[in-house]
């Protein structure tokens, strides 16, 4: 595995210089951040967009939504200071299970702690801070990138003026949960696993490259499979399941399979709701204008789970991105996502001017 190999040369650190508290009480010292850049930052330190990323994804937006960026686009750069950050828990970069532990000067493994979706908020929190960012024009990201950008709703409401939310729900699902207990049992049954403490040489790859396989059949849809593969058959093998083992393969081959167990797990702690207040009157206090991006395929995170936001958030805008390719379509059908989200941002822009007119 080569997890350098997905960080680019500008890719930047930032180092935290004192312990960083989780939710579950536990400290972690010597905390590193990988983060990217684009644009720059105004004098006034708020023209910066916070972008976050999906479950193995990495800080390279324009890696992954290059069409998002451009004159007039979504991530503007005339106008709009860029970051996305690698998550907590990452495998590229930022501390996580493949990071050297500094009380005992070997990589973490099965030894990391677990982590929630506010824990990683709250350390790109201490990133934006330290770069003097002073507020957010619009936190935006999909799946697991979109249950932070609700929490940074929630946990830092002073920072953040507007939210874009895609392809996501507020609370993990019980489906979910399901697909990602059967993903990291694939890992646990690989002969390499050794309870999370593997030899770098010897990863359980197979049992990570078959998470993936399982998880790219929920990333797609019916009608996005059936259009591309059929029942076609290459030699005496299906093009499909020939395309899923490259896939699982190619990300066996730039992932850690420590790290899927934490992420998956982080994702499955998924819940605005908090101890004193329910999941619905959590939604009702976030206030920030708030785009919310559904794909009607998705059966991952279903169009009931969006609407069920649009509901509840105020002052939301629910709208559907209409693609056959399911929850990746926010990754593959990206001139529409991006059309949405300008929508989105001159709508803002004339409120703006209205109420300066009033």
């Amino acid at each position: 595995m080569n997890y350098c190999s997905i960080i680019s040369p500008q890719t930047q650190f930032y180092q935290l210089s004192d312990p960083f508290f989780l939710e579950s009480g536990q400290v972690l010292h010597g905390v590193q951040v990988a983060y990217q850049t684009w644009g720059k930052l105004n004098e006034s330190g708020n023209n910066a967009v916070l972008v976050c990323h999906a479950f193995t994804g990495w800080a390279d937006v324009e890696a992954w939504w290059q069409p998002l960026f451009g004159s007039g686009k979504a991530l503007d750069l005339e106008t709009n200071f860029v970051v996305c950050s690698n998550i907590l828990g990452s495998c590229y970069g930022t501390t996580g299970a493949t990071s050297i532990n500094p009380s005992t000067g070997k990589p973490y493994g099965d030894s990391f702690p677990a982590i929630t979706i506010r824990d990683m908020v709250h350390l790109q929190a201490r990133l934006v801070e330290a770069l003097k960012i002073q507020s957010l024009k619009l936190v935006i990201g999909g799946s697991l990138g979109g249950m932070q950008v609700l929490e940074w709703a929630l946990l830092y409401p002073e920072k953040v003026e507007s939210i874009a939310a895609i392809a996501v729900s507020g609370r993990h699902s019980a489906w979910c949960i399901g697909l990602s207990e059967a993903q990291r049992q694939a890992i646990y049954a690989d002969p390499n696993w050794n309870n999370g403490n593997y030899a770098p040489d010897h990863p359980p790859a197979h049992g990570l490259a078959v998470a993936r396989m399982m998880a790219m059949n929920t990333y797609r849809s019916w009608a996005s499979f059936d259009q591309r593969f059929g029942r076609n058959a290459e030699t005496e093998e299906f093009t499909i399941a020939r395309y899923l083992q490259r896939q699982g393969q190619k990300l066996a081959d730039r992932f850690d399979a420590n790290t899927y167990i934490t992420l998956s797990k982080a994702m499955d702690s998924h819940d605005l709701a908090r101890p004193d207040q329910s999941y619905q009157a959590t939604l009702q206090t976030i206030q920030q204008p708030t785009l919310i991006v559904g794909i009607p395929t998705d059966i991952l995170y279903p169009p009931i789970e969006q609407q069920e936001l649009a509901d509840f958030i105020p002052n939301s805008s629910l709208k559907w991105l209409d693609s056959p390719h399911g929850h990746d379509a926010f990754l593959i059908d990206m001139t529409v996502l991006n059309d949405l989200i300008v929508q989105f941002r001159q709508s803002l822009t004339s409120q703006t001017l209205c109420s300066h007119r009033m």
